[in-house]
């Protein structure tokens, strides 16, 4: 009998971590997204930097914006419900 309840517990269980995790993919996106964001817009700056001698006004604003845009899209994912 108790082997019974033990494995009706287990697939409740296993069932919520799956809503749980399908529920929060979004969210896991749009943190991939913030993460990507910033790098991306942080790498582009860093190297007008580079190139053109201006350090590090091209690579502050690319991280300025890394994180506007980054932060734009979790809001908008989370917000969506």
């Amino acid at each position: 009998m108790a082997k019974k309840d033990r494995r009706f517990s287990l697939s409740r269980t296993t069932q919520s971590f799956e809503e749980s995790v399908s529920g929060s993919a979004s969210a896991i996106g749009a943190s991939y997204t913030l993460v990507g964001a910033v790098l991306l817009l942080g790498a582009i700056g860093y190297g007008i930097d580079r190139w053109q001698g201006t350090a590090p006004w091209f690579l502050l604003t690319g991280l300025i914006l890394g994180v506007i845009v980054g932060f734009y899209e979790l809001v908008k994912a989370t917000t969506r419900r």
